[in-house]
């Protein structure tokens, strides 16, 4: 892994990299120990907006994988970014849980149900019709659009969720309306956390099991990046897409020993 050798800064997708639900992938721990000794600065990536950084590094904690509440960047940490950096101290209409709210009020946004600036939607365990129906009388009436991330459908126990993507999909339809997705595979998302860290793609990579998501948001933003084979795609896989990661490996064991 010569090519990384000069990375300065990483940045991680969390489940199919560090972890599969809440089983702990062999060599994440290690992984992250060496990321810390060699003083590189990084931050774990994830597009689910349902939890706050908090929830997740206590989720994590439980299973054996250390992390700081600064070490997690969520889509939810970037939508309320990118909003603050658009409008400061604005309305939105919510569709979301704390991890969304949370990360709005931390900006300075007001949570309204009337006139918002923007209609934000992002993940729920139990999306209702009503707000649902409120969110397009809104977008329809002038407030912007704005997802969390472009995901259509996400896992459960009992089998596929409808997520983020699928519910802007349905305000679009009933409204015409245009929406802007901040999360993964928008470079935002990678140009907002690399700030955070205060570090630049030049001297960073991304680090991620998915093309259409982690590897080619990483590539737009202008890192190197590595495609693990941990997690759902194969090298067979990676090789219908257009554009290249910088390496394919098995997992974040092979890196930086």
């Amino acid at each position: 892994m010569n090519q990384f050798d000069d990375v300065r800064a990483v940045l991680c997708d969390m489940d199919g990299v560090l972890v599969h639900g809440a089983q702990i992938i062999p060599g994440a721990p290690e992984f992250l120990g060496r990321l810390r000794a060699s003083g590189r600065k990084f931050l774990v990536l994830t597009n689910n907006s349902i939890y706050t950084p908090r929830d997740l590094q206590a989720r994590l904690a439980r299973i054996g994988l250390p992390l700081e509440i600064e070490d997690i960047y969520t889509s939810a940490l970037a939508t309320a970014k990118f909003l603050d950096s658009q409008r400061p101290n604005g309305t939105a209409f919510v569709i979301g849980e704390a991890g969304l709210t949370n990360a709005l009020y931390d900006v300075g946004y007001t949570m309204t149900e009337h006139d918002p600036d923007y209609v934000v939607i992002g993940e729920t365990t139990s999306y209702s019709f009503e707000r649902i129906t409120q969110a397009v009388r809104f977008v329809a009436a002038g407030s912007r659009l704005i997802g969390t991330n472009p995901d259509v459908s996400g896992p459960s126990e009992r089998g596929i969720l409808p997520a983020c993507g699928a519910v802007v999909a349905l305000i679009r339809a009933a409204t015409n309306a245009e929406a802007y997705f901040v999360g993964k595979p928008n470079p935002v998302m990678m140009r907002t956390a690399l700030r955070t860290i205060e570090s630049h793609a030049a001297e960073a990579m991304m680090i991620g099991d998915r093309m259409d998501t982690d590897i080619i948001g990483g590539t737009e933003a202008g890192m190197r990046t590595a495609l693990v084979l941990s997690g759902m795609m194969t090298r067979i896989d990676a090789e219908r897409y257009p554009y290249r990661p910088t390496a394919i490996i098995e997992s974040v064991a092979e890196l930086f020993n």
